[in-house]
């Protein structure tokens, strides 16, 4: 029998599928997606300042370069600035998703020029910075498996990772902290005797307290304003900071 003939194939047909198998091995080669990082959806119309603002600022942007500095997160976490039409921003396990609302800017910036601030765009974007932190501190707690015991103690775990965040980084960091403080100073006042258990964070004077008792205790030769206010207070930073280095150790870049 004569030897079997095998059509050379074309030089197209072999460039072709040269390029199918290099993008298929340079698929199957990426690393899963890891960290966290920034998407943004169109906002409703009545959100468009709001969104353009938050765009403008980088607050998302600003937060998510310190985090992925400060841990390397083995999964990935988004943050999903979005029209939230008043839920308030939150952090979604089933979707690993931070959403962060542009409404909540028009919200506090209401707070704060009600009180006499204009115009507030800072200070609304400082509160937003703290935001994004604080439900960085619900996505660790799911993402590692961190030990909380139950919803209140998640919340205030999560302020102390807002707080960690922002005194790491100094004068910038504290004084965006202490708007936040500010911030829940003011909602105190609006609504001065709110129901227990109203929801499963701490009252807002209770939070403006932890957020400036750890504050004090960090840098009180910053802050020597905050002593009367803060005399024998909790939690103190050593009691906030070292919960969270000890369970972030394994992550912790530096």
């Amino acid at each position: 029998m004569g030897a079997s003939h095998r059509t050379r194939p074309s030089t197209a047909a072999l460039l072709a599928l040269m390029a199918l198998l290099s993008t298929t091995t340079g698929c199957e080669q990426q690393p899963p997606a890891r960290g966290f990082a920034v998407r943004y959806e169109d906002p409703d119309p009545a959100d468009a300042a709001d969104a353009r603002l938050l765009r403008d600022r980088q607050v998302a942007e600003t937060a998510t370069e310190a985090l992925n500095a400060y841990l390397s997160l083995p999964r990935q976490v988004t943050v999903l600035a979005r029209s939230c039409a008043g839920e308030g921003s939150g952090y979604d396990p089933g979707t690993r998703e931070i959403e962060l609302c542009y409404d909540d800017l028009a919200e506090q910036r209401e707070l704060f020029e009600s009180a006499g601030h204009h115009p507030a765009d800072e200070e609304a974007a400082a509160v937003l910075t703290e935001t994004v932190y604080h439900e960085a501190g619900h996505a660790l707690i799911d993402a590692l498996h961190l030990p909380v015991d139950g919803d209140r103690a998640e919340e205030d775990a999560a302020d102390g990772f807002a707080a960690l965040m922002l005194i790491r980084q100094g004068p910038t960091g504290e004084r965006t902290l202490r708007t936040a403080a500010q911030a829940y100073d003011l909602a105190a006042a609006t609504d001065p005797d709110p129901a227990p258990d109203a929801d499963e964070h701490a009252p807002p004077a209770a939070r403006a307290a932890a957020h400036l008792c750890r504050l004090h205790t960090a840098s009180p030769t910053r802050h020597p304003d905050l002593a009367p206010r803060t005399h024998a207070c909790t939690p103190t930073w050593p009691q906030t900071r070292d919960p969270w280095t000890r369970d972030l150790a394994p992550f912790l870049r530096r």
